[in-house]
């Protein structure tokens, strides 16, 4: 008996060590991300109040939603041996110029490799003087007025980012005016004038007429984009509808599933 026990030991063993090496794999497998995100948000000019909770956010929702989030204000992170490993990079409230040529071509070829970008808010206050830059994020910021409860209009309820959304939704935040706008972008939500003041400058009236986009998504250069301009206010990041536009746009940008 035993040394059928002894025959039988190394063969048990053999068994544990398989099991042992099978065992990472299956854990990986459980909890592998659907997608990687990086959270980007440096600033140059004006800086958000609302940038720890957008980053906050956006972590619960990549343990809500399966997605891996790194967050970071380091330039430095845009190589292209870095990027390769990220799917979507989420510009959180950037404002003035924060990249360097290398870091500019790095992201271009991110972009050119077919994978997304996401801004949220003030991404559109950002890299004035890179054209490239400036078609990709759709507009630049020119003007706002006080914040204030303003009505929007959803003109296309298919997008990951509208599904969830009624034809007119009520919000209160702070609301972009855009100049050098690119009208070859996909309009998703636009803001309804009549139901806010648009302000003054220079005794002029501000605003920019029945077209008023404030979100919007579109194919750049190989890649996917898409942008909010809410996001101003800390409380949007609490709020259940805006948290679900963001997402759909993160997914959308992320995977690039058929609409």
């Amino acid at each position: 008996m035993n040394q059928l026990n002894n025959t039988f030991k190394p063969l048990g063993l053999l068994v544990i060590a398989l099991v042992l090496m099978l065992l990472p794999e299956m854990t990986f497998g459980q909890a592998r991300p659907q997608f990687r995100a990086l959270v980007f948000s440096k600033t140059q000019g004006f800086r958000h109040q609302s940038i720890p909770e957008g980053v906050a956010a956006i972590k619960k929702l990549g343990e809500k939603h399966r997605f891996q989030v790194y967050a970071t204000e380091d330039a430095g992170q845009f190589t292209s041996e870095n990027l390769e490993k990220y799917d979507v990079i989420i510009l959180m409230s950037t404002t003035g110029t924060i990249f360097n040529e290398e870091q500019k071509a790095a992201f271009e070829a991110f972009v050119q490799s077919g994978k997304g970008v996401v801004g949220v808010h003030s991404a559109t206050d950002t890299e004035y003087e890179w054209e490239w830059y400036s078609k990709l994020i759709g507009g630049q910021f020119a003007h706002h007025p006080h914040q204030q409860t303003a009505r929007m209009e959803v003109v296309d309820g298919n997008h990951p980012s509208t599904y969830h959304l009624n034809e007119k939704w009520l919000r209160t935040d702070e609301w972009y005016e855009f100049k050098n706008f690119n009208d070859k972008v996909n309009i998703l939500i636009q803001l309804d004038e009549t139901s806010y003041d648009v302000g003054e400058r220079g005794g002029n009236k501000m605003g920019m007429g029945a077209v008023h986009p404030i979100s919007w998504y579109h194919e750049y250069d190989g890649g996917r984009i898409f942008y909010t301009g809410l996001g101003h206010v800390e409380e949007a990041f609490e709020d259940a509808d805006f948290l679900d536009h963001l997402y759909g746009g993160i997914w959308y940008a992320a995977l690039g599933m058929p609409l």
